[in-house]
């Protein structure tokens, strides 16, 4: 498809509108967004990031993944709705109160890869707005676990055991890896979520499961989605 220049101006106008969107909506869900520099907090002794967001840092990466998905829909406008169409999105009945905070029930009392189970009851039940610290899987045992697996992971949500992902898919451990430590969160693309149990809030980009869980939140780049999630929220069993 040959570009015009109206189509070219009007694909700039709605990629600076929507970055702007992005970035009021984002600042009000996910003051915990930080740069990868947290990575180096990880065996800090501190478990739950700041509330402060490095706004410059998210604004650049905000913005670079809106004009993706703007130039995609304006020369590929098939492909970008065939993967807007992947997405099952939730509102926010999905987080009303429940006996333990946004979930029926806490926790699981054996949960893996040597997550905290403290952290994990408060980032997945009682919390809308905070995370993990940036970094926080490198002292756990997910790498390893990854890495050991040689195929892909079932990841499972650490309240009610339904499977929430798979991966990785469509790349190898080494690259699902790079891309996790890249952004400091385990961080998954569209075909790695199981749809079935895992919704994200319109609005928001708060990625849930269908039981009230929090995850994290959907921050797309250029390649698409991205799901960047708190291990301690995906560290489940099966049941």
């Amino acid at each position: 498809m040959k570009l015009t220049t109206s189509t070219t101006c009007a694909a700039v106008f709605a990629m600076m509108s929507l970055g702007a969107q992005a970035f009021v909506t984002t600042s009000q869900y996910r003051p915990s967004m930080q740069s990868t520099t947290t990575l180096q907090n990880a065996k800090s002794g501190s478990d739950v990031g700041s509330d402060v967001p490095d706004r410059r840092a998210f604004m650049t990466t905000a913005l670079t993944g809106v004009l993706g998905a703007v130039v995609a829909s304006t020369v590929m406008p098939n492909a970008a709705n065939a993967a807007l169409s992947v997405v099952q999105y939730g509102d926010e009945s999905l987080m009303a109160p429940k006996d333990h905070g946004t979930t029926a029930q806490p926790v699981q009392s054996d949960l893996q890869y040597g997550v905290s189970r403290k952290l994990a009851d408060k980032i997945c039940s009682y919390n809308r707005h905070f995370a993990e610290n940036g970094g926080y899987f490198v002292s756990t045992t997910f790498e390893d676990a990854v890495l050991e697996a040689k195929g892909p992971i079932t990841f499972y949500d650490s309240v009610s055991g339904k499977p929430l992902f798979v991966a990785p898919l469509n790349r190898t451990p080494d690259q699902f890896l790079a891309e996790s430590e890249s952004h400091g969160w385990p961080s998954f693309r569209d075909d790695e979520v199981i749809w079935e149990n895992v919704r994200v809030i319109k609005g928001s980009g708060e990625t849930v499961s269908v039981d009230g869980t929090h995850l994290g939140h959907n921050l797309p780049d250029r390649k698409g989605n991205r799901y960047c999630i708190n291990l301690v929220c995906i560290a489940g069993k099966p049941v």
